[in-house]
């Protein structure tokens, strides 16, 4: 069977469509991944999630092996089995999140010291521990270690973790290929870093293709840049990562973000922000997001999005929702993230299609006009 194969099917401009062929699916690209961040979906069963149009969902190695732990995982039968979600995962590297989350890091060669965000209890995370709970969680598709500073640092800061990410890629590549039989089904993602700077992305694309990867990421951006700075960075970064093989922009976004993004050639994209959003009262429409918590629709007989195929659009009223959402009802929050991710998903139909057919210029400028409009 094929471990992992990439084909495009339709070009517009920089955009493409096509799919990524894997044992345990196909991916069709441009793909939204649903963050299923402890192996759940936040207020979500893995039917619905499939159902809404999901192709692949993303684990996150930080905290599923600080909680209930990977070895445990693999123990019960692997990270698919555990969460009954038959098609591809990927999993992020761990990196971001100890960065983030844990005040106190210390970072050397041999990767980064932290204290648990739950305990205090340290540990140690380096390329081949990433890589190690990658395997024994069986994901899918396995992402390199790398280090994330933000855009924020001098550039000084940026070239040493950069450098540094590179040879971190290295030694993730290198563990990767030891793992026997998950190496001969699984795929592996290098990350580019570099901030906003065009020469440091250019050293660390180069340097990644040198080492050989299954697919690459633009990692660093949407780290509180703004949406401009983020662009820019893309106009130059994402053309040099190879054609012939997926590019993933880490944690993006809104929609707005994913529609400019698609434009200048990524294919493949997670944010917590459809399910977060779901859970806070926030409802992505094509007239931009609505905060259902709003009085205005107390006596609402609308669905949460006219036209919405989803069940929550389906079978409720946006007066019922609103009474859940401000009485603290879990159902509340089920509906949202629901019709949230049915969004998403919608939206990457339509620029699949756009570009199939292409016009996606016409289809993203139009979405983004409307989307826009009120803000």
């Amino acid at each position: 069977m094929t471990r992992f194969l990439f084909e495009v099917s339709a070009t517009d401009g920089p955009a493409r469509t096509g799919a990524i062929a894997m044992q345990r699916g196909e991916i069709r690209t441009p793909a939204f991944m649903p963050v299923g961040t402890a192996a759940t979906v936040k207020a979500m069963r893995p039917e619905e999630v499939r159902a809404s149009g999901a192709d692949i969902i993303l684990g996150n190695t930080y905290h599923l092996m600080l909680r209930p732990g990977a070895e445990r995982i693999a123990k019960l039968g692997g990270l698919h089995r555990f969460m009954d979600w038959e098609r591809p995962i990927l999993t992020d590297s761990g990196g971001y999140q100890v960065m983030s989350l844990s005040e106190l890091t210390k970072v050397t060669e041999e990767g980064v010291s932290f204290a648990s965000h739950l305990d205090g209890s340290r540990h140690m995370l380096s390329p081949e521990r990433s890589i190690e709970v990658q395997r024994l969680l069986g994901s899918d598709i396995v992402m390199q270690f790398d280090q994330l500073v933000p855009t924020t640092s001098t550039r000084e800061q940026q070239d040493v973790a950069m450098e540094r990410s590179i040879r971190w890629a290295k030694r993730s590549r290198e563990e990767f290929d030891r793992g026997g039989e998950h190496a001969e089904r699984a795929a592996v993602f290098g990350i580019q870093q570099g901030a906003l700077d065009e020469k440091l992305r250019r050293r660390s694309a180069e340097a990644l293709i040198d080492i050989g990867f299954d697919g690459y990421a633009v990692g660093g951006l949407a780290v509180g840049e703004g949406q401009e700075a983020m662009l820019g960075t893309l106009d130059f970064a994402v053309g040099m990562l190879p054609v012939g093989q997926p590019r993933y922009l880490m944690g993006v976004g809104k929609p707005d973000d994913i529609a400019e993004a698609v434009r200048r050639g990524v294919d493949m994209f997670d944010c917590v922000l459809p399910t977060r959003s779901g859970r806070t009262g926030q409802a992505f429409t094509a007239d931009g997001p609505i905060n259902m918590r709003n009085a205005r629709f107390a006596e609402d007989t609308n669905p949460i999005e006219t036209g919405c195929p989803c069940p929550a659009c389906s079978q409720f009223e946006r007066a019922y929702v609103h009474h859940l959402v401000k009485s603290g009802e879990i159902l509340g929050a089920m509906l949202m993230t629901q019709h949230n991710l049915w969004f998403y998903q919608r939206l990457m139909q339509g620029l699949r299609d756009a570009i199939a057919g292409a016009r996606l210029e016409a289809f993203a400028g139009e979405f983004l006009q409307r989307y826009r409009a009120k803000a």
